[in-house]
């Protein structure tokens, strides 16, 4: 036979997806799996008994509840025998029947872009209504997706075209979710970083975009700036003034406003409120409302639901042209979550009435995860500020902490000769004395000559402090070694 090249291989691969740096967090997820077999198959010289995975985002795999209205209607509609059920309360069956009859066939099987493309749709936009205080939302401006990291591929594919002479800029703040990196790469796109203000509560500041912009524009086009608000992984809020600032700045730069507020159900700190950009946007008048651009997203895999699996959020586009919209909509119909994501979706956008008999127990579960963070927040808070290295800002939303460690300078040369970033060879010492599973800083970018860590808020109270405890001595003992 002829030896002929494959036709997929590392050579032939495409360059963009070569582009993407396999994540050092899955090289530390993965030394955590080699550890846990061990652990399960009787390794006993291990200075733990568990690991313990706190580099991520999982609620329910931290013990939170589910939300029992939400699974109720979701499970009903899947098996709708369970509407003959005594153990499913009566507002769910209602609801459920209300979902069925939406379905093709009345059934959860079928293709079903009707119920999503529309009938959801309009859920949603009563729901932003609602939340920004009665502003219209046009359901045909509102696009359902499956998951973060297609909202923003999505979006960014729409604006970055290879036939202009330089490519598309994005301006993304440090720290972000690795996401946007991958993102950037795949769509062709170049990283126009800006620094939040760590010093100030990782505040973002207009004279530190101006600059991006002005360097950026040295190699690249931008059009697009991204705002994370609530901040992951910082855990910030931005001010009402902030969004202001940011709005007049996109204006005067012609940006398309990207607005990642997935985490907007999360907001727990003292005095701290969620202000939507599309809120700010319209109450500061048509000189702004009727000319800037501005996507936002959300989603239900982020927020108090924690149904981290069912994959399902939404996008809503304000000032695009009507025939935009059109290729929009073609180009994503092929794009939506699994039905039960949706469903999901459904039912968060119009959640019990006081007058309905689950009213009182979704309200407890949704008060109590939010009561929940907080308190974690607060007491990670607190015990990282006793800590000899180690200080954790205040934490206002989120599900995440983002403290700043100090390495010694021994630490980080051991570090460069092992070609490590300094912080992730810090994680992997921890992983391997604690069992603990911390994300590094660097995976999402930091201000040169800083460290840190995310951490997820979600275990249980003691438990937390058990982990938190464990940093700490870690990270004393880590201080000596390489003092």
């Amino acid at each position: 036979m002829l030896s002929r090249k494959k036709v997929l291989s590392l050579e032939s691969l495409n360059p963009r997806v070569k582009g993407i740096e396999i994540a050092t967090l899955e090289h530390l997820t993965k030394r955590g799996e080699e550890l846990e077999q061990d652990l399960e198959q009787g390794g006993q010289d291990r200075p733990f008994s568990e690991i313990v995975r706190c580099h991520r985002e999982n609620l329910q795999g931290m013990g939170q509840k589910p939300i029992t209205f939400i699974q109720q209607v979701a499970a009903a509609c899947a098996y709708p025998e369970l509407l003959n059920s005594a153990s499913v309360a009566e507002d769910a069956k209602r609801r459920a029947r209300g979902i069925l009859q939406d379905l093709d066939g009345s059934s959860i099987g079928c293709y079903n872009l009707r119920y999503i493309c529309s009938s959801i749709p309009q859920k949603v936009a009563k729901f932003i209504e609602r939340r920004d205080g009665g502003i219209p939302s046009n359901p045909r401006n509102i696009i359902m997706f499956p998951e973060a990291s297609l909202f923003i591929k999505n979006v960014l594919a729409l604006v970055c075209t290879e036939e202009e002479a330089l490519q598309t800029g994005v301006l993304v703040p440090v720290p972000h979710c690795p996401v946007y990196t991958e993102a950037l790469v795949l769509v062709n796109a170049v990283k126009v970083p800006y620094q939040l203000d760590e010093a100030n509560g990782w505040a973002l500041r207009v004279a530190e975009l101006r600059q991006a912009v002005q360097e950026g524009r040295k190699h690249c086009n931008p059009k697009v700036l991204c705002v994370i608000n609530p901040g992951n992984p910082t855990g910030q809020l931005q001010s009402r003034k902030c969004l202001e600032d940011v709005i007049r700045f996109a204006a005067e730069e012609n940006l398309l406003l990207f607005a990642d507020e997935v985490q907007q159900e999360n907001v727990f700190g003292a005095g701290c409120s969620f202000h939507s950009m599309k809120k700010v946007l319209f109450e500061m008048g048509p000189t702004y409302s009727a000319t800037v651009q501005l996507v936002s997203c959300f989603s239900i895999s982020q927020g108090f639901t924690g149904e981290c699996e069912l994959r399902a959020g939404c996008i809503e586009y304000v000032n695009i042209d009507p025939t935009v919209m059109d290729y929009i909509l073609t180009t994503v119909t092929v794009s939506h979550s699994p039905i039960l994501g949706q469903i999901a979706v459904d039912v968060l956008m119009a959640p019990p009435l006081p007058e309905d008999p689950s009213y009182r127990s979704f309200m407890e579960e949704k008060q109590s995860t939010r009561a929940s963070l907080a308190e974690n927040a607060r007491l990670t808070q607190e015990m990282f500020h006793q800590a000899p290295g180690i200080h954790c800002g205040p934490i206002q939303g989120a599900t995440f902490a983002f403290p700043r460690i100090h390495i010694p300078e021994k630490a980080v040369t051991r570090a460069r000769d092992q070609g490590m970033e300094p912080d992730v060879f810090f994680c992997y010492q921890l992983l391997e004395e604690t069992g603990i599973i911390l994300a590094p800083g660097s995976a999402f970018g930091q201000a040169e000559g800083t460290y840190h860590f995310r951490m997820t808020l979600l275990p249980p109270r003691e438990k937390l402090k058990t982990i938190v405890e464990s940093i700490k001595e870690f990270q004393k003992k880590f201080l000596q070694d390489y003092a």
